[in-house]
């Protein structure tokens, strides 16, 4: 069984675009978005990197340290950032890990031997300053990957932690939040007096804490 939501990340010492990193230590007390990709010099991957090298600093904003990672070594990164960048017209500015031995795709379950036995699988791991797993998506080869649901997952996991609630069906920064059904109404009332949207008695709306 591969890595599971809760779990601790696996921490390890890579060679990167940007030179060695302890994985822990390199991302103490922040949250990270790592994100694997079958291989270097490949079409829909290259637009998914432009794209986090673009948008890099809306994960800055959030206190998020951009990773990718691919099989190919060093050397093929830093050939390939250079398509990367002209392609999605910013330089690419976080570390893409060479992991040619597939022993980082193995810990995390990046690598399914049914799909492709020499390549990781594209997936995306949320995992929080603790160094906890909190969300992990995976896709298919043909399937681009959606940054917008990558920063909103992000954005829902950091208001659940800050406020104590869950957030409903598409829900995005500003909208309103659920409170747990443990509560019971007059402890949510007491803690937001007026403003309780009861729907039925188990889900009850309250407004995102800014």
């Amino acid at each position: 069984m591969g890595l599971q939501l809760g779990q601790t990340a696996p921490d390890f010492t890579a060679d990167t675009s940007q030179g060695s990193i302890d994985f822990h230590a390199w991302s103490q007390g922040k949250w990270v978005v790592l994100f694997s990709h079958p291989k270097d010099f490949t079409p829909i991957c290259t637009t998914e990197l432009a794209e986090f090298a673009r948008r890099k600093a809306e994960f800055d904003r959030r206190g998020a340290l951009l990773i990718g990672l691919s099989v190919d070594p060093t050397e093929s990164h830093r050939e390939w950032i250079k398509d990367v960048a002209r392609v999605g017209g910013a330089e690419v500015d976080y570390p893409i890990i060479a992991d040619p031995d597939l022993g980082i795709a193995k810990q995390y379950g990046m690598f399914h031997p049914e799909a492709d036995a020499t390549v990781t699988v594209r997936s995306v791991f949320l995992i929080d300053p603790s160094h906890k797993v909190r969300l992990i998506l995976t896709y298919p080869p043909s399937i681009g990957r959606n940054i917008d649901e990558i920063l909103r997952s992000l954005d829902a996991l950091q208001q659940s932690d800050k406020q104590g609630v869950s957030t409903p069906v598409d829900w995005t920064p500003g909208d309103d939040v659920v409170v747990p059904a443990s509560l019971s109404d007059a402890d949510v009332e007491k803690r937001y007096p007026g403003q309780v949207r009861k729907v039925t008695d188990y889900l009850r709306f309250v407004p995102a804490e800014s």
